[in-house]
């Protein structure tokens, strides 16, 4: 809940406090039973992360909609998004996050971290989810965002070369990356250079299916920019918002089938 209604520690138990529907959904009687007060709630957070629990709620959410057949196997779309940090030093230790680093997309700045998903080019769900610095480029974790069963794999133009790196070969797996934008201005209007456009055009709305997960982890979770220090604890929180996110993606279906 905390995460859904994207809540500080104070702001949930306030609402469990508040909303007699929250406290209902986690199995509080206000009469009998003691409300977590916001110490607690970080405690129950620091438990998760401390046991790698976010990954397993991740998991069970995926073992969850596959019995009820939305399974994830043919085809794989890669992306990364940016996660914004706090660059502000005012704090206990004066510095920012020492975890989180800064690159640079667009001739802009940015300090925070990455989050890397892989998702079903079929249902638009997520199967995989990786974390890293901002600075780290997105091929490095590729590899981790693929469960082996996939026959293609789809990625934008920062994937380029993908197919070469080490940790690829052996795998039979078809790799349709986009084309360079500047490149693809280049084409010649001719048949060719047209026929060309209109694959790169029917990857692309392929490739779409990536940002609907992200847009949201972003708006509708509020996920914008990091509250935790720390990647330990933000990868936590990342995996339980793609369980989450993929619970939302999939509620019609879900609704229907109960």
């Amino acid at each position: 809940m905390q995460q859904w209604y994207s809540l500080s520690d104070p702001g949930m138990e306030e609402a469990l406090i508040e909303v007699p529907t929250m406290r209902r959904f986690a199995g509080i009687d206000l009469i009998s039973d003691r409300i977590p007060d916001e110490t607690t709630i970080l405690a129950f957070r620091h438990l998760l992360e401390k046991h790698h629990l976010g990954e397993q709620i991740f998991q069970t959410v995926k073992a969850h909609l596959k019995e009820h057949g939305m399974a994830m196997k043919q085809g794989t779309i890669i992306d990364a998004t940016l996660i914004a940090a706090p660059s502000s030093t005012k704090n206990k230790a004066g510095k920012r996050d020492p975890e989180m680093h800064q690159t640079c997309k667009g001739k802009q700045w940015h300090f925070g971290m990455k989050v890397h998903i892989g998702v079903d080019k079929d249902t638009g769900l997520i199967h995989s989810v990786e974390t890293t610095a901002a600075n780290v480029h997105d091929l490095t974790p590729a590899a981790d965002l693929l469960h082996g069963e996939e026959e293609v794999v789809y990625a934008d133009a920062g994937y380029q070369g993908i197919e070469k790196r080490e940790e690829m070969e052996g795998k039979t797996v078809k790799f349709r990356v986009a084309m360079r934008p500047g490149k693809r201005r280049a084409l010649p209007d001719t048949p060719d250079g047209r026929l060309e456009n209109l694959v790169e055009a029917a990857k692309a709305h392929i490739r779409a299916k990536v940002e609907h997960p992200f847009r949201v982890i972003k708006q509708q979770f509020g996920f914008q920019k990091t509250r935790l220090r720390g990647m330990t604890k933000n990868h936590c929180k990342i995996n339980v918002l793609a369980a989450l996110t993929n619970l939302f993606l999939a509620r019609l279906q879900l609704l229907c089938g109960t």
